[in-house]
């Protein structure tokens, strides 16, 4: 079995990507099994999604803990916590990241001890796209290549999974050979042979309290601990040299992420801005930029 974990942003596209990859699993002749977990955060939040690829029946369930492929499509997500991105990489076989740079950093930088590749496909994604915000064509054909899958049923897995989205016809065809482009880029890997997981999980009995039965919550809320600055893959930046202090971006920003300073300049909280880019389209004369975000805030 070939149990393959995907780590993204929302926008990213990594849902349909892990499809990508079950679709052409199964267009081998596999068994295959794919599914994402994401709660009610919006685009920019940290998500997951898991496929599992075997020449027999699929017994397991739940998530992958011990991946033997693990796919990052953001770079910055390595440096949050909360995302868990490295959990069970002693596992892994190979580790994919969407980067510009070389794996070796990463490797030392996060001590993983199984090849790390790299390449960016966001930057291949903008060339052929015109954006490079949704990975799911080339992160899927990523996955593809790494376990070995054949280009043929990769791009066909990549068509109809786009055209379950409803795509235009020439737009799939363009991520087609976007996604051609990147299995031939990447080589397929060699799986350490894994175990079945069979471990059990203890479940936690709560408390009730009242007539009706109302679970017991102690412990408080940890939404102030999420910086939501984290779930973006843009940020905006402001040119104060063309800025006129109209205002407009901070009337606009639906987060409150943006405040005036003493000279009356907007000042851009990136704690808490989420990379909406609503700013960017209010104002008048065009100052303020998107730059691609390169690290957790």
């Amino acid at each position: 079995m070939i149990r393959v974990r995907f780590h993204g942003r929302g926008g990213h596209g990594v849902k349909t990507a892990s499809r990508i990859l079950g679709t052409a699993g199964f267009l081998s002749g596999l068994q295959a099994q794919d599914f994402p977990i994401f709660g009610a955060e919006r685009r920019g939040a940290a998500l997951a999604a898991f496929t599992r690829l075997a020449s027999e029946p699929i017994q397991e369930r739940g998530l992958i803990s011990n991946p033997d492929l693990l796919l990052v499509a953001d770079e910055t997500l390595l440096a949050d916590p909360l995302a868990g991105v490295l959990a069970g990489v002693e596992s892994a076989s190979a580790v994919f990241l969407n980067s510009d740079r070389a794996g070796s950093s990463f490797a030392a930088l996060h001590s993983i001890h199984c090849p790390v590749l790299t390449l960016d496909l966001t930057s291949l994604t903008a060339t052929h796209l015109g954006s490079g915000s949704a990975l799911s064509a080339a992160l899927g054909a990523a996955s593809c290549a790494l376990a070995g899958l054949p280009a043929t049923v990769m791009t066909e897995a990549v068509r109809q999974e786009l055209a379950e989205l409803h795509l235009r016809q020439d737009v799939i065809e363009k991520n087609a050979a976007l996604a051609l482009l990147v299995h031939q880029q990447l080589p397929a890997v060699p799986l350490r042979p894994s175990a079945i997981s069979t471990g059990m999980v203890s479940l936690h009995a709560p408390e009730y309290a009242g007539s009706r039965g109302v679970a017991v919550i102690t412990a408080p809320g940890n939404s102030l601990a999420r910086n939501t600055g984290s779930w973006r893959l843009f940020r905006p930046t402001i040119d104060r040299d063309v800025c006129t202090r109209c205002g407009l971006c901070l009337v606009r920003c639906p987060d409150a992420a943006i405040s005036i300073d003493a000279q009356g300049y907007p000042v851009i909280d990136y704690e808490h801005c989420k990379g909406c880019m609503i700013c960017r389209e209010e104002c008048p004369l065009g100052c303020i930029h998107t730059e691609r975000e390169v690290r957790a805030w």
